[in-house]
């Protein structure tokens, strides 16, 4: 979210969602919203909790989610959210290029697609997994046939297997203490002002929530998200070293 006026018709944009379903007695649907998106709605969450909100991403820990209006306690019936998942696999294996999250989302952008009907793309090595509204689905299909300098067939999953899961790099780092700016600083090799700047610029997220107070105390289990950086886990309670240092054992996915 860049500017308050985004923020302020965006939260419009879910208070009309959340009425007409308890009005209508239907279940709504959102577009896919980005880490920024998702704080907007946090800050008028408990206001739209008449309308039974929830948070939806085709799999688990999905980042970019939806959010569906309704409940089957509410409405007495059920409706899948408009999420489809394709498996986007080279024609030739054999000859595919290596391809990455951005290969993917360049290909999808260089077919006209707004980025708000996408989903998280899951990626391996030569083939990726993208979420994306059905309503986009058939064009995905029809039109996506090369990423990078790979050709590529698309195919609507229907039963979902295991997802491709990046492996995440464990490290150690001492800090002086659990503030999150001086963990970030660590984690992402920046200066304490280099850190500083990224707060600045409202792009620390701490499980999925931005995070505008630096000198926070991170915790074990959080999730902690430098936009430009990666993505890290805080696995345990830090342990005092002889030094006098925090010890911290970190997940880091890049």
């Amino acid at each position: 979210m860049n500017t308050n006026d985004d923020i302020s018709v965006l939260q419009n944009r879910l208070r009309d969602l959340a009425d007409r379903s308890y009005n209508q007695n239907i279940y709504t649907f959102s577009s896919f919203l980005s880490l920024g998106e998702l704080d907007a709605y946090y800050k008028i969450e408990k206001e739209l909790s008449f309308a039974s909100p929830a948070l939806l991403g085709g799999y688990k820990d999905a980042e970019r989610c939806l959010i569906r209006f309704g409940s089957v306690e509410a409405l007495g019936y059920e409706q899948p959210a408009p999420i489809v998942c394709i498996h986007i696999t080279p024609l030739m294996e054999k000859f595919a290029d290596k391809l990455s999250h951005r290969d993917f989302l360049g290909a999808l952008m260089n077919l006209g697609i707004e980025r708000d009907v996408l989903g998280d793309i899951k990626c391996g090595e030569k083939e990726g997994y993208l979420f994306c509204l059905d309503s986009i689905s058939e064009y995905i299909c029809d039109n996506l046939d090369k990423v990078k300098h790979t050709n590529v067939k698309c195919t609507v999953v229907e039963e979902m297997a295991a997802l491709p899961e990046e492996e995440p790099a464990e490290i150690t780092v001492l800090v002086s203490s659990e503030r999150v700016d001086g963990i970030i600083s660590k984690v992402c090799k920046l200066s304490r002002s280099e850190s500083l700047d990224l707060f600045r610029e409202g792009k620390v997220y701490i499980n999925g929530r931005l995070c505008e107070n630096n000198s926070k105390a991170a915790s074990a289990g959080d999730v902690i998200n430098a936009r430009g950086y990666g993505k890290f886990t805080i696995l345990d309670n830090p342990q005092l070293t002889k030094k006098g240092k925090l010890s911290l054992r970190i997940n880091v996915f890049r």
